[in-house]
């Protein structure tokens, strides 16, 4: 087998990986949720946080940066405010955000 078939067929199991891990985490998100209130916080901040961690290192594998996903968020974010989603009119929580995200950079 070629190097570069190898790093293909690396790259493809890393992916598949990835793509594993983040429906068991969504799949654990869930269950905590359906706990009610007495759910322990750590639990949900591990699960929300895993969650964008292995989306930004499924990007990266799949080729985009995560300076693209963080522009693209804030361009999505915009957007919202300007045509004031639903979440955005519930709480200014995109605009909340996408502070955030601009404060961060």
């Amino acid at each position: 087998m070629k190097k570069e078939e190898f790093n293909i067929m690396s790259d493809i199991k890393a992916i598949e990986s990835l793509k594993a891990q983040l429906i068991c985490i969504i799949g654990e998100f869930y269950r905590l949720l359906t706990k009610g209130s007495n759910v322990a916080h750590d639990a949900i901040i591990d699960c929300i946080s895993g969650a964008i961690i292995i989306l930004y290192i499924l990007a990266e594998k799949l080729g985009y940066s995560f300076l693209e996903v963080d522009d693209t968020m804030k361009k999505k974010l915009k957007m919202g405010i300007v045509e004031e989603d639903s979440i955005e009119k519930e709480g200014k929580k995109l605009s909340k955000l996408h502070n955030h995200l601009k404060e961060r950079t």
